[in-house]
């Protein structure tokens, strides 16, 4: 089962903004469906770090964009940013420390996050960035 879908809505009209949201998609997708396999544990701390490293080079990417333009919400738009990666954080440390990533609670999570930022934050952003 996928558990994030691209749709159109959740574009910004920055065509690398854009392609880094899908393929984001397709590796948390790729993690949700390796939780329900024999072996999951092995390889969900990777893939953690990956949608860590890959989640940071990609706010990196928006906030440098957000400043470039001179984008009025940027404050809040970076403090969701930021509590993602907490969250994360906070998962890969309980991963590390022998805890086993609950792949409802899991999935639940990042799908309601990325779900809304997509639709409130970067909603946002794509109307100002068009006007």
């Amino acid at each position: 089962m996928t558990l994030l879908q691209w749709r159109d809505d959740f574009r910004v009209g920055i065509d690398e903004v854009d392609h880094e949201h899908q393929e984001l998609i397709g590796l948390i997708n790729d993690l949700h469906a390796a939780l329900g396999t024999e072996r999951a544990g092995e390889r969900v701390e990777e893939f953690l770090g990956e949608i860590f490293a890959r989640i940071s080079a990609h706010f990196a990417l928006e906030e440098k964009v957000m400043q470039a333009r001179r984008y009025d919400e940027s404050a809040g738009h970076k403090a969701d940013h930021e509590r993602l990666l907490d969250d994360l954080r906070d998962l890969m440390d309980a991963q590390a420390e022998g805890s086993q990533l609950d792949d409802e609670a899991f999935s639940a999570r990042l799908g309601a996050w990325f779900g809304r930022h997509f639709q409130t934050q970067d909603a946002r952003l794509h109307r100002f960035l068009v006007r």
